[in-house]
């Protein structure tokens, strides 16, 4: 047998020959990081909250105000940097009518996704790659479509990531199509997001991931003193909400409960943002979102898509669905003072190097089957290559069953490996990696009993 060698996820992995020091940053998606602008997501905040209340039921032809008003903003700025693309970046203003629905919709209203899309260079790869935050806001009221919203957090810090991703974003070359959407209608009930997830199944995308960002620039809590820009939360369902009674019995089986398309996402943003992003820790949360509250995230994951969610650390909700008042010298109100700006830059650079390092890897490996044939204190797993893109090889991930990450990676060049840990004790899962070392999405094994080559 050869010889294996490991170590932690944070230093060096090796096998049959070849060796890795994992916090290598790849140098493109290095030097895009460091392009994110804390002063130019402060600048295009300042702009929406400028336009008074952002509404879903505000406003769509007053020129200066109101929800109409800031969307075509938002659509000039994706196409001014659509200029800088060489014609890979397109954008659109994605309209439709909603009626009345008896709840938050209370006459018909024109609802309008605003989104740019970078097209992959790769002809043979239709992967999609998707990033969101929620351009609407509101008041206490949520039918209060006349009093002055600002939204400066709640969503603008998730909007101006997107803006400045693709700003950032535009010029780069990608195999893979990343998406850059701002949709509308969140407060009223998820609205754009529905809309924009159906209309992924309808028309077949291949989306691979959805990182939706929302509440995601301020730095502290209602309840305590403490200042916190150091940790960023990536909420994600363990379980399929798609077609779950059809998996329950493989989940059950083989104990993969914590391993569903979201939370492999989540483990993704975390080891990849971690690796870019200094001074910032990227806190895992077990659940699909907030209590009493949800998310534009959530539409995808009832589908089947890798979607999570995006959000500070703490929290303030006197800053939050709140009218604008001062009482018994409190101020409530979304207001762009409360906001931290570097903070919101280091979570923008997480979803940049997880956007990135998704589009350059090549696509997922293919049937990857762990053999259970006999009984044995190995694990023989074996795959076949992915449909599309350039691969130096693959890394096997291995973690023991009660462990929440990943804690080890082994390199190989080849299409199967045999490991000297019992396929009984540890999880395992396989990603594609690129010449440039960033790697796919990982893929757990379904269980088989087929040889390598088969």
């Amino acid at each position: 047998m050869k010889k294996i060698y490991f170590l932690a996820l944070s230093a060096i992995v090796s096998f049959n020959g070849f060796s890795q020091k994992l916090i290598n940053r790849d140098p493109q998606i290095e030097a895009l990081v460091s392009q994110i602008s804390s002063d130019s997501l402060k600048k295009f905040d300042e702009k929406l909250v400028s336009f008074g209340t952002r509404s879903t039921l505000s406003t769509t032809t007053d020129p200066k105000r109101g929800i109409g008003a800031s969307r075509l903003w938002v659509l000039s700025k994706f196409q001014e940097f659509a200029k800088t693309s060489e014609g890979r970046m397109t954008a659109v203003l994605d309209t439709f009518t909603l009626q009345p629905d008896g709840k938050r919709v209370d006459k018909a209203i024109l609802m309008a996704n605003v989104m740019a899309t970078l097209k992959g260079t790769d002809p043979n790869d239709d992967r999609v790659f998707m990033v969101s935050g929620h351009i609407d806001s509101r008041v206490t009221d949520v039918m209060n479509r006349e009093s002055d919203a600002p939204g400066a957090n709640d969503d603008g810090s998730g909007t101006v990531a997107v803006i400045e991703l693709a700003r950032v974003m535009a010029k780069s070359k990608f195999p893979a199509t990343i998406i850059f959407v701002v949709v509308s209608g969140e407060e009223q009930g998820l609205l754009g997001a529905n809309y924009l997830a159906e209309k992924a199944i309808k028309q077949n995308w291949n989306l691979e991931a959805l990182l939706n960002n929302d509440i995601m620039g301020s730095n502290n809590s209602n309840e305590t003193n403490i200042i916190d820009n150091t940790r960023l939360r990536v909420f994600s369902e363990g379980l399929p909400a798609f077609e779950m009674d059809k998996k329950v019995g493989a989940i059950r089986q083989y104990g993969v409960e914590n391993d569903g398309k979201a939370r492999q996402l989540a483990r993704y943003v975390k080891e990849v943002g971690e690796r870019y992003v200094d001074n910032l820790e990227v806190v895992m949360i077990y659940r699909n979102d907030r209590f009493l509250r949800g998310g534009d995230h959530t539409p995808f994951v009832n589908r089947g898509f890798a979607a999570v969610r995006l959000s500070e650390m703490n929290e303030n909700f006197l800053h939050q669905h709140q009218d604008l008042r001062v009482e018994k010298g409190v101020e409530y109100g979304d207001l762009i003072k409360f906001m931290d700006f570097e903070y919101l830059r280091k979570n923008t650079c997480v979803n940049l190097a997880t956007l990135a390092n998704l589009a350059k890897s090549p696509a997922m490996p293919q049937d990857v089957v762990l053999d259970v044939r006999g009984l044995g204190n190995s694990t023989n797993l074996n795959w076949k290559a992915p449909k599309s893109g350039k691969v130096k090889g693959y890394y096997v991930l291995m973690r023991e069953t009660a462990m929440p990450y990943w804690q080890k990676k082994f390199f190989t060049p080849n299409l199967k490996i045999t490991l000297p840990y019992s396929k009984d004790n540890y999880f395992f899962a396989v990603q594609s990696v690129s010449e440039d070392g960033n790697e796919s999405l990982p893929v757990l094994p379904r269980v088989g009993l087929r040889n390598a080559g088969e």
